[in-house]
C-alpha cells in the first residue's frame, strides 16, 4: 500500500500481511526484513469485545510501538478486500498503543484516532545541529523517544543534507525536523523524519503518521488552532491532516493498493 497519497508511487509504502491466526514474532520480523519497507503491518482477527483485529508493526530490524502509515494501509486493505464492512469503524488492538480506531467515509478517506504524544522542551542535544547541517531553534523529546527539532523555515527543512552516521549517534528513535510552512503554501507546517537507528538505507521515512502525533500538539500551541495540514517533504512526499482532540490526534489521509500477492514461506 502507498499511504497518505491518492496516487501510486507517492506517499509512504507499507506492506500489509493479512493473517488468519497468530504468527510467530520471529517469522514476522523475517517477513518485514524481506519486504524492506519502513514498516510491515500484520493484521489478524481477534475475539475481543474491545477490538476486531490485532495489529503489529515491524521495521526490517525491529518491532515498533506505533506506526501511522502502515495502520492507514492496513485499514485500506481491510476495507478494499471486504473483510471490514464499508463505513464501519475498525478497532485495532495493539501491544503498546492501546486500541486504535480507523473510520472510513466511503470515499476512500480514512481517519485514525491516535494518542497525542507531545514533546517536552529539552536543550538541543549535543551534535544534533551539526548532524542535520542547520541551526536548531528549539528542541523537544516525547514518550516515543523521538527528538523534535524546529529549524528556521521550510526551505531549511526541504534542503536538509544530514550526516547519517552522526545522526545515528543521537539518543533517539528518530529526529523530527520541522518548521512552519512558507507563505502561500497549501499546508500549515512541514517536516521530515530521520531515523537511521531503526530504518534501512539513509534512515528517512517518507510520511510518518506517528511523528504527527507529536507535530499536531506542537504546532497547535504555536499556531493557535487544532486543525491543520502537515506536509512531509521527503522525496516521495505526502500530506497528513491533523485534528487535536485533547489527548488524542485524528490523522486523516488516503491510501492506494499497488501490489497484491501471497507469501509462500
Amino acid at each position: 500500500m502507498d499511504a497518505f497519497t491518492d496516487r501510486p508511487f507517492a506517499g509512504n509504502p507499507a506492506a500489509v500481511c493479512l493473517l488468519q491466526d497468530a504468527a510467530d514474532a520471529g517469522w514476522m520480523q523475517r517477513v518485514a526484513a524481506e519486504m524492506k519497507h519502513a514498516e510491515t503491518a500484520f493484521v489478524r482477527p481477534v475475539d475481543d469485545p474491545g477490538a476486531e483485529f490485532e495489529l503489529r508493526w515491524f521495521t526490517p530490524v525491529v518491532e515498533v510501538a506505533l506506526c501511522g502509515h502502515a495502520t492507514l494501509g492496513a485499514a485500506h486493505a481491510l476495507y478494499t478486500t471486504g473483510i471490514a464492512a464499508p463505513g464501519a469503524p475498525i478497532r485495532f488492538r495493539t501491544l503498546e498503543s492501546g486500541v486504535l480506531t480507523v473510520a472510513g467515509d466511503g470515499t476512500g478517506d480514512l481517519s485514525m484516532d491516535f494518542p497525542a504524544c507531545p514533546p517536552d522542551p529539552i536543550d538541543v542535544p549535543a551534535g544534533l545541529a551539526e548532524a542535520l547541517g542547520v541551526p536548531v531553534a528549539a528542541a523537544g523529546r516525547n514518550a516515543q523517544n523521538d527528538v523534535l527539532a524546529e529549524v528556521a523555515d521550510e526551505k531549511a527543512v526541504r534542503g536538509l543534507g544530514p550526516d547519517v552516521p552522526a545522526l545515528a549517534g543521537i539518543d533517539a528513535r528518530g529526529v523530527i525536523v520541522t518548521a512552519a510552512a512558507g507563505p502561500g503554501r497549501d499546508h500549515d507546517f512541514v517536516s521530515r523524519f530521520l531515523a537511521p537507528r531503526v530504518l534501512p538505507g539513509d534512515g528517512e521515512d517518507a510520511v510518518t503518521g506517528s511523528a504527527h502525533c507529536a507535530l499536531a500538539p506542537y504546532w497547535a500551541e504555536r499556531l493557535g488552532r487544532d486543525t491543520m495540514t502537515g506536509f512531509q517533504a521527503s522525496a516521495r512526499g505526502g500530506y497528513v491532516r491533523v485534528a487535536l482532540r485533547g489527548d488524542r490526534v485524528v490523522l486523516s489521509g488516503t491510501a492506494v493498493t499497488v501490489l497484491d500477492g501471497e507469501f509462500l514461506a
